[in-house]
């Protein structure tokens, strides 16, 4: 069985265990769910035969090292300011690793490494800059292969808020933790190009 360690039981690892667990007997898997918490992890397991809860604190390196050395995968569900001290591990013990969160300038140093030692790092791959981005591509090459000339491509990620649910300052419903939009907010500018022009919205 290939053993997939997850760090982060947190509000974002749901559906992602889920999936692991509903293909874990196709596919040979056995979850063990590291967290803090061993209340959250034991709910997401839900008793399930090839998944294991264990309590473990990121920040203790001796009990880190031990899990991550356990692991074929390990999937980091921490926020993103934590994923180093995991990926710098995953390196020295050569494990592959997925994070939900986007590349940082830390991540990217040890792309040399990771790749001299065939190891996948991988980041976010998810709705935004994933899905929504393929999809665009699939529809802009649809219309370009119709001979098709493109005028005008929006693209929104995320879907509009129903009225009556829409019950907040800023139109929005959080999914995952309201600390990390705000920070995932904080990139600078928002930058497009509109009818040939680019436009710039400030963050605030």
């Amino acid at each position: 069985m290939k053993n997939i360690l997850i760090i982060g039981a947190g509000k974002s690892s749901s559906a992602l265990v889920k999936y692991l667990l509903d293909t874990s007997e196709q596919e040979a898997l056995f979850i063990t769910i590291a967290d803090i918490s061993i209340e959250n992890a034991n709910k997401l397991i839900n008793k399930h035969r090839n998944a294991k809860a264990i309590i473990l604190d990121v920040f203790d390196k001796h009990q880190r090292k031990e899990q991550i050395q356990k692991a074929d995968i390990v999937i980091s569900m921490l926020p993103a300011r934590f994923h180093i001290d995991v990926a710098k591990d995953c390196i020295t013990f050569n494990k592959h690793m997925v994070t939900a969160s986007y590349i940082s300038s830390e991540m990217k140093d040890l792309d040399t490494e990771a790749k001299k030692k065939g190891l996948v790092f991988m980041n976010e791959i998810g709705l935004d800059p994933g899905i929504d981005h393929m999809s665009a591509m699939q529809v802009i090459d649809k219309i370009k292969d119709a001979g098709g000339k493109m005028l005008l491509f929006e693209s929104f990620c995320g879907g509009i808020v129903a009225p009556e649910s829409d019950n907040n300052l800023w139109n929005y419903k959080f999914t995952w933790n309201p600390r990390n939009v705000v920070l995932a907010g904080q990139g600078g500018a928002a930058m497009f190009i509109q009818e040939g022009t680019y436009k710039y919205i400030p963050y605030h």
